[in-house]
């Protein structure tokens, strides 16, 4: 109740630092580096990460600083990974949904997927995200093999320091509520787990944008997910 009571009471303040927001933030370009590759020494592990900007590792220069890199460098470490990156600044969840059904099948054991922040600033609202969630997780299961679904939780946008108050509150309301079901959706549905990763947003974890993921912050992110597959990879190898 009340995310729809605020929009209405702070409508015209909420677009206005909206605009004002994008009008003065830097848009951060995709970093260069490879999307796919195999790496590592030991059991095969495939890996798929798919979602958003920060899938696709904003706020870093090269993929080896960002997520991908670091995954992929951190697992490599135990599996012999073959790994692919599918992600695209701006993308809602029904955007990573529509750009899949574009790929043409294959296998994947893990695909760790980062979608939500999106959806919060496009105001998808309910029961489109479970929709997505759900026809998400069962094309990830059908036609690319997923073993597990990864999804990582929605960053505390009430904390991002490009965002003007009372919009980073407004924001952060909604991820909150976003991360609620989706945390519930993994909570019920086999092969889904929920991934929230502590990272702390301070100068030193953000991005130039004050929006994005900086090196260090991706380095966590990595870190946080390569111990949760190689959880599952102990679990099914018993």
């Amino acid at each position: 109740m009340l995310y729809p009571l605020s929009t209405l009471a702070l409508g015209p303040i909420l677009i206005g630092q909206g605009h004002y927001v994008r009008r003065i933030t830097p848009r951060l370009p995709e970093p260069e580096g490879e999307r796919e590759g195999v790496t590592g020494h030991g059991p095969e592990l495939r890996l798929l990460i798919v979602g958003d900007s920060a899938a696709a590792g904003v706020g870093v220069t090269n993929q080896s600083e960002a997520l991908a890199g670091c995954l992929a460098a951190q697992l490599g470490q135990r599996f012999r990974l073959h790994w692919r990156l599918i992600a695209e600044t701006g993308r809602t969840s029904g955007d990573v949904l529509r750009a899949l059904v574009q790929e043409p099948e294959s296998r994947f054991d893990v695909v760790l997927v980062s979608i939500g922040v999106n959806d919060v600033t496009g105001r998808t609202r309910d029961r489109p995200w479970l929709k997505h969630l759900d026809e998400l997780s069962g094309q990830l299961a059908d036609r690319f093999s997923a073993q597990l679904v990864l999804f990582t939780a929605i960053p505390p946008m009430h904390l991002f320091p490009a965002l003007p108050q009372p919009l980073r509150w407004y924001l952060g309301l909604r991820a909150r509520q976003l991360n609620g079901l989706l945390e519930d959706f993994c909570r019920h549905r086999a092969g889904t787990r929920f991934l929230s990763v502590g990272f702390p947003l301070e100068p030193g974890f953000m991005a130039a944008d004050g929006f994005h993921p900086g090196a260090n912050a991706y380095r966590i992110w990595a870190e946080h997910s390569a111990r949760a597959i190689c959880e599952l990879a102990q679990t099914t190898a018993r």
